[in-house]
């Protein structure tokens, strides 16, 4: 099936670049193509189908929308690469493969930078501050125009993980990050970078003992089915982001323009309001059909353990450390909200026991 899978995405990209040389036209119409790693199944494919009603919807006389899920294009650095040369228009990537271009993107790989999904979600909805690093990869070829939630990072293993003790001896495959390999190897186990698509028989093969991503991999990717724990150490919050070719983006009049980036805001709207959904409804059958265990852990000590990893990190790559110092103020600002939140709540139940 891999096989089979590898020489389908090679058929594509090679009749791609010889025949459309990047980009082709179909009665009048500019095709506009997008690759992602996700089943159709998935929130962000959901998402994508989003973007093409939108695109469709104000400008389907000039443009049609062709989206490519499951890898068939190739893993998520490969598209990238071919994303780069216009051979296709946008892929939608982790952060972590993004950093291979442009630095400041490791910052996303940092373990534990946020403290809660809130604080997450209030700096990555800050447009105009995330539009400084969207825009800072043009001359690489590409440009950001949003992003998409990824969930919590957690680890799913063949045995069961209840604390960093456990993860000794265990092969862990990570994004193709550096700062996802030292976080991973300081946790005690042996980080194994390798592409999405390759997990699966990777664990069943006993090649790897296990990964770590969201809950949404045990059911849509079937991790589940090889890997039976999944413990909640929630050591990352890694967005992924939609990414287009910049000659491309150049090439669309402002009007046009503006409507390829409506279209991307909604997309995230859409793909935010179906992800905790996603969530539940994969969590349930992981545990009731699948046959997984999940794991409550306390956290503290696997943050101690990676504690070193992030000062490293900003110690190798000065232009991360702005960001992280932006980050850790939202954090704080969410902190006082939620212990304001539970002080009131305290004060009310108090005073409704007299």
């Amino acid at each position: 099936m891999k096989r089979m899978k590898q020489l389908a995405a090679g058929a594509v990209c090679l009749g791609m670049a010889l025949t459309f040389s990047g980009c082709s036209y179909t009665g009048g119409k500019r095709i506009v193509r997008i690759s992602h790693a996700q089943s159709e199944e998935h929130p962000e494919h959901q998402g994508l189908l989003k973007f093409k009603e939108v695109v469709e919807s104000k400008l389907g006389d000039k443009y049609e929308i062709q989206i490519f899920p499951n890898e068939l294009l190739g893993s998520a650095q490969k598209a990238i690469e071919l994303c780069q040369t216009g051979a296709i228009d946008f892929v939608v990537a982790g952060t972590a493969n993004v950093e291979t271009f442009e630095g400041d993107y490791e910052i996303f790989s940092m373990p534990y930078l946020f403290t809660s999904r809130d604080a997450y979600h209030a700096v990555m909805n800050d447009v105009d501050y995330m539009s400084q690093l969207y825009n800072s990869t043009d001359e690489s070829g590409f440009r950001v125009l949003t992003w998409f939630d990824a969930g919590v990072r957690n680890f799913y293993s063949t045995k069961k993980i209840g604390t960093p003790e456990d993860l000794k001896g265990q092969k862990i495959r990570v994004q193709q990050s550096p700062a996802s390999v030292a976080m991973v190897n300081a946790f005690g186990a042996a980080a194994s970078p390798m592409s999405f698509g390759e997990v699966y028989t990777a664990i069943q093969q006993g090649v790897i003992q296990g990964a770590e991503n969201n809950e949404l991999a045990l059911t849509n990717n079937k991790h589940g089915e090889v890997a039976k724990y999944y413990t909640y150490t929630q050591h990352q919050m890694v967005p992924d982001v939609l990414l287009g070719n910049t000659k491309f983006l150049d090439s669309l009049s402002d009007e046009e323009y503006d409507v390829f980036m409506e279209a991307a805001q909604d997309a995230t709207e859409l793909e935010m309001s179906e992800w905790d959904k996603a969530v539940e409804e994969a969590y349930i059958y992981a545990k009731d059909v699948q046959g997984v265990e999940f794991v409550d852990v306390d956290i503290e000590p696997f943050r101690e353990k990676v504690q070193g990893v992030q000062q490293d990190m900003i110690k190798k790559n000065p232009g991360i450390e702005e960001m992280y110092e932006h980050i850790q103020k939202v954090n704080q600002e969410y902190e006082d909200k939620n212990s304001n939140t539970s002080s009131d709540t305290a004060l009310i139940e108090e005073g409704e026991t007299k």
